[in-house]
């Protein structure tokens, strides 16, 4: 049966997640693969009044824990519970994995998002002892720091996704190190935050000669190619997406999160006239494979090759992203 809904198409194109921490999300529009998550997310549905028994109880387990986790302030802990029980009522909803993100104020530390991590995975155990742990997935941010912190969790049998990610430097050492995921980001947070900050499509839309504007939408493709010819195995989940335009325009990726809101608009929406051209069918004019790049053991080459990178937009996004969650 031919796709009726653009959810419908994209679904029959790319693997579709739901970026929530809302159970009823699942329920409302089917079931969905993977569950993504951020601070800023959890945040906002910790704060729902429908949520405030659940708040009480990760308190009241924290307390119990606290001896465990002596490093670890109360207000901490209890956050990570909190966060850890939402996605516990979101497994029994999706058939793939749930994401926790590691402590943002410990992006540039790898000894303690690795700490940070392995804490998430005994805190599920926590809630549920029965609860399959293969099923969670960490979502750490794409710092050389980070990235190390991936690839030791990845070697010790902890699925990771590198998050926070804008150009193809930080994805090649992702990939490198054995993330399982990669999360692009077509928009930086600050779009889901800040009235009136322009989103990458609309800014495409008044400055459709920008090359910079561009690699935030292409980026997603340039890296599903770069793995495929050089044979790794990460697979690319775009995030942070603003309009079902810039969507449509990734049919085709391995995966994608998409919003509440943004679920609902594409279940809507009838496949039948849809006009948006998908990167993944029609690519840039001139564009090639990026070559394979090495960063593993080479933190300096890294850096310079970030820090150049987009003319260090990349650098400052990824900075900029980690204060929107401390602060989200």
């Amino acid at each position: 049966m031919a796709p009726q809904t653009l959810l419908q198409l994209l679904q029959s194109r790319s693997i579709v997640d739901c970026d929530t921490m809302d159970v009823e999300v699942p329920k409302t529009f089917g079931q969905f693969v993977d569950c993504t998550s951020n601070q800023a997310i959890a945040y906002g549905e910790l704060a729902k009044a429908n949520n405030q028994k659940l708040v009480q109880d990760a308190v009241t387990l924290g307390k119990k824990l606290t001896s465990s986790y002596p490093d670890i302030p109360p207000k901490v802990l209890a956050g990570e519970i909190a966060m850890v029980k939402l996605q516990y009522e979101i497994s029994k909803h999706v058939t793939g994995f749930v994401h926790i993100q590691t402590n943002p104020y410990h992006s540039y530390d790898t000894e303690k998002t690795v700490s940070d991590a392995r804490r998430i995975v005994q805190l599920f155990k926590a809630v549920d002892t029965d609860f399959d742990t293969a099923r969670i997935c960490i979502k750490i941010p794409s710092t050389w720091e980070g990235l190390q912190a991936c690839k030791i969790l990845e070697a010790s049998g902890v699925t990771t996704l590198a998050t926070t990610l804008f150009t193809i430097e930080q994805a090649a050492l992702a990939g490198e190190v054995g993330c399982h995921y990669i999360a692009p980001y077509i928009n930086e947070l600050k779009v889901h935050f800040v009235p009136g900050y322009y989103s990458t499509l609309l800014l495409l839309l008044l400055h459709p000669s920008s090359s910079e504007i561009y690699i935030c939408l292409s980026l997603s493709l340039q890296t599903q190619r770069y793995y495929e010819a050089h044979k790794l195995t990460t697979q690319v989940l775009p995030a942070s997406l603003t309009c079902i335009e810039e969507i449509m325009a990734m049919a085709g990726v391995n995966h994608i999160t998409i919003s509440p809101g943004l679920l609902k608009e594409l279940s809507e929406k009838p496949a039948v006239g849809n006009e948006t051209v998908s990167l993944f069918d029609e690519a840039p004019v001139g564009y090639k494979t990026q070559e394979l790049l090495s960063f593993a053991g080479d933190e300096k080459a890294f850096r310079i090759a970030f820090t150049l990178s987009g003319g260090g937009e990349g650098e400052r996004k990824l900075g900029q992203d980690k204060m929107e969650l401390l602060m989200g």
